[in-house]
């Protein structure tokens, strides 16, 4: 009895803790809506602004025909908390302006109703907040009340005159916007086209790392392998970033915009570069100088491409914050920067590919869903940073993503989100892998099916980030989607081809220099290999042992590359006049 007794208080104790939050949901129930103005005098044509409304006070029609086109009343001198402030013939079929502030909204939006009104905008200079009340008070009103901008107020009255009509209304949301489509196929498109650049550069380098050519012609950088230390490193600095900018966003951004437009410039020049160098015309050189950099004699075109990059970079940095154009340079820019860095940044194993996959995945998550219990504004840190804080005094965006402007007429193009933003990690982290996945496709002649499948996979991930944000309608950590499926995929084909063992260790790969540990094989006699404990018998000339294509081995050391078939020929299928190869023993590969 005693337990069933302890059963049916902890039940009650449940049933009043879920009413009160149901409760508290209720009482900060909010929806964005639009406030469509025109003019009484026939000016300008009628524009609309946001507003912030609760629907339990009154709901708001979704088509603007069926709203009533009501006279509005600039009241702000007021705050509207007492009788007193009421004008002497009332609000009789108006709406009323009236300024926020020194009393509940409830008492307001009660004044404005029982002197007439048919609606109340309460105009904030502060964050627009929910309008809210309890269960009560909203049985009561039965006029909507909404909150207003001061900075929209102050346009209004600047573009219509005091003379003005309002109709208040909110529209559908659509499931998702026809924007969505342009960003996939950015993205889809960069970590596609990255991947497959970044795969065949750094095959074609191992053939000609060898090779000295200090002329002005070698310009490529460098691509920098990943180790587990640069990982741990590399995110550490994006969580201190993260945390910092949410704490000083004012003070760093400008800091994250100067970076990116450097880098963008950079990452413009490197793509168009290969370009350029193919132009048939224009190949005259900077004549002999003592000067940095230029006594290498580069070819004017260079100069002048690095010259149009840096402009590009310049225009985006002054005009940025006009939204009609200036975010096509931004995800141009942006693009460049991106397959700059998939050509630059290598993961030289699936081990390293999985171990920074899955810390940025855990970091994803974190900031997005976690934070918000931890922050005093209940707000996402991530999403914050990334859409600019509400109350930033410079208004300023992180340029660190690609977006485009809401194709659809939406109160969230005008209130809360007017683009849909996809951040470059999103592209480049998984763009690392579908790179990686390139270059042991190119490395084991296994007809890129690992490129395609893990970029197909990643169009997958994407479309399911698409789909849960539009059934969340909220921001989303994209990782917490693209990372399952593009790891999952390119894991389950390797397991699937019998080649997760060098496809976990990148063991397919011919090492770097040296090009081989192995001599080269006297015509009279079998090679002798160099002291490895896990190496086969080398093979009698003209004998193939069993299990020859299980590993390829690369070509000896003095073979030029001239006279030596490619590194991606090496295995089974290479042509019979290729030198004899050190057999591998029986049995499948790891």
């Amino acid at each position: 009895m005693a337990a069933a007794a302890a059963a049916a208080a902890a039940a009650a104790a449940l049933a009043r803790l879920a009413a009160a939050f149901l409760l508290l949901a209720a009482q900060v129930a909010c929806e964005y809506g639009m406030v469509h103005v025109v003019s009484e005098t026939g000016g300008p044509r009628g524009r609309d602004y946001c507003v912030l409304y609760n629907p339990q006070w009154a709901h708001l029609p979704h088509d603007l025909s069926k709203a009533s086109l009501l006279q509005v009343r600039d009241w702000t001198s007021s705050v509207l908390c007492s009788p007193a402030d009421l004008p002497p013939k009332g609000f009789s079929n108006q709406i009323p302006l009236v300024a926020r502030g020194n009393c509940t909204f409830y008492e307001k939006v009660r004044l404005a109703q029982g002197s007439g009104a048919r609606g109340l905008l309460i105009v904030s200079k502060e964050a627009l907040v929910p309008p809210g009340g309890n269960k009560t008070q909203y049985e009561e009103i039965g006029i909507p009340v909404a909150l207003l901008s001061y900075r929209d107020m102050l346009d209004i009255f600047q573009t219509f005159g005091q003379a003005v009509r309002a109709a208040l209304h909110a529209p559908k949301e659509p499931m998702l916007d026809y924007n969505m489509v342009i960003i996939f196929l950015m993205a889809v498109g960069t970590v596609a086209l990255g991947g497959y650049w970044a795969g065949s550069r750094d095959v074609r380098k191992r053939y000609m790392k060898h090779k000295r050519d200090d002329g002005p012609e070698k310009q490529e950088d460098e691509a920098v392998d990943v180790t587990p230390v640069m990982i741990c490193v590399f995110v550490v600095m994006c969580c201190s970033m993260l945390v910092l900018l949410y704490f000083f966003y004012d003070q760093l951004v400008y800091v994250i915009i100067g970076i990116f437009c450097l880098a963008s410039s950079t990452g413009l020049y490197s793509c168009l570069s290969p370009l350029v160098q193919r132009l048939p015309f224009c190949k005259c050189r900077v004549p002999d100088n003592s000067l940095p950099y230029f006594h290498k004699r580069p070819q004017v075109r260079t100069l002048l491409l690095a010259l149009l990059c840096a402009a590009v970079s310049v225009v985006w940095g002054i005009f940025r914050n006009e939204d009609q154009w200036a975010w096509i340079l931004q995800d141009a820019l942006g693009i460049a920067f991106c397959l700059y860095t998939l050509k630059t940044i290598r993961l030289p194993t699936f081990k390293a590919c999985t171990l920074l996959l899955m810390v940025l995945f855990i970091y994803d998550v974190f900031f997005v869903f976690i934070t918000p219990f931890l922050t005093k504004s209940g707000n996402s840190i991530m999403v914050e940073v990334a859409t600019g804080p509400s109350d930033s005094a410079t208004h300023e965006k992180l340029p660190m993503v690609l977006k485009v402007p809401r194709l659809n007429a939406s109160p969230l193009a005008l209130c809360d989100r007017p683009f849909s933003l996809l951040g470059f990690g999103d592209i480049l982290v998984p763009g690392l892998l579908v790179a990686y996945c390139h270059r042991f496709d190119i490395q084991v002649q296994s007809s890129r099916v690992y490129f395609v499948a893990c970029t197909i996979a990643y169009g997958i991930g994407l479309l399911v980030t698409f789909m849960a944000l539009a059934l969340m309608q909220r921001g989303q950590p994209a990782l917490l989607y693209l990372v399952p499926c593009t790891l999952i995929t390119s894991c389950a084909l390797a397991l699937w081809r019998r080649e997760l063992g060098v496809f976990w260790t990148g063991s397919g790969f011919a090492k770097d220099l040296p090009q081989s540990p192995w001599a080269p094989a006297p015509t009279d006699g079998p090679q002798q290999p160099h002291a490895d404990p896990d190496a086969a018998p080398a093979p009698v000339p003209g004998r193939q042992t069993p299990g020859e294509d299980a590993v390829p081995t690369p070509p000896p050391v003095e073979q030029t590359p001239e006279q030596s078939a490619p590194e991606e020929k090496l295995g089974a299928d290479a042509p019979p006049q290729e030198p004899e190869r050190l057999a591998a023993p029986p049995g499948p590969s790891a």
